[in-house]
């Protein structure tokens, strides 16, 4: 959706999205919406970890910060990146200043790039779904679930193939935000174009 779309758009939103207009931003435009594209889906997955214990407009407002420190998510700079650099990231206020998160992220593009040398990351991910979005019509927040078994297969792999930070919660918001399952309550404006009404 455009800008100028997105002007004339109700204000029904899932019941998660606050008034912030980076979050409505985030949920109108990203949220739900089926990202196949494996270096944009390193990001996401990357991003989800670091939210880990914290709330996602956290880590949306840092998403900048973080795409400069890391290059833009490039998995060969952040899996090469030395100890000291790791403890330099600790000192910089833009991003989640975590010692085992800094860690997890080398340790996870260390992985990735593992897991590339064997096959198509984004279509080993998007395996988990059968590669096409799982639609659901939930009517209300509250019968959106945290987990699902395809969030528990997909994170037992993930750990498997060595990396970090990816618990089957961790997993799911994953999912979510990149269209592998659509969340988006019945009630949103994003549902029929997502669900493909």
């Amino acid at each position: 959706m455009s800008p100028d779309q997105l002007s004339h758009v109700p204000a029904n939103r899932c019941q998660w999205c606050s008034t912030d207009p980076v979050y409505q931003a985030y949920h109108d435009t990203e949220w739900g919406v089926p990202e196949y594209d494996a270096q944009r889906l390193f990001e996401k997955l990357l991003l989800d970890g670091f939210q880990a214990g914290l709330s996602w407009i956290t880590i949306l407002k840092k998403r900048d910060r973080y795409r400069e420190v890391y290059r833009g998510f490039d998995p060969v700079f952040m899996a090469n990146q030395t100890d000291e650099e790791l403890l330099d990231l600790l000192e910089d206020t833009g991003i989640i200043r975590n010692r085992l998160k800094v860690k997890g992220a080398r340790t996870n593009a260390q992985a990735w790039l593992r897991l590339s040398e064997q096959e198509d990351p984004g279509k080993w991910l998007w395996q988990f779904v059968g590669g096409q979005p799982l639609i659901n019509h939930f009517t209300s927040i509250s019968q959106v679930p945290v987990k699902t078994a395809e969030a528990e297969a997909m994170s037992k792999a993930l750990k498997k193939a060595g990396f970090t930070f990816v618990g089957p919660t961790i997993c799911y918001a994953f999912m979510q935000a990149t269209g592998m399952v659509m969340d988006h309550t019945t009630d949103c404006f994003r549902y029929p174009a997502l669900c493909g009404k």
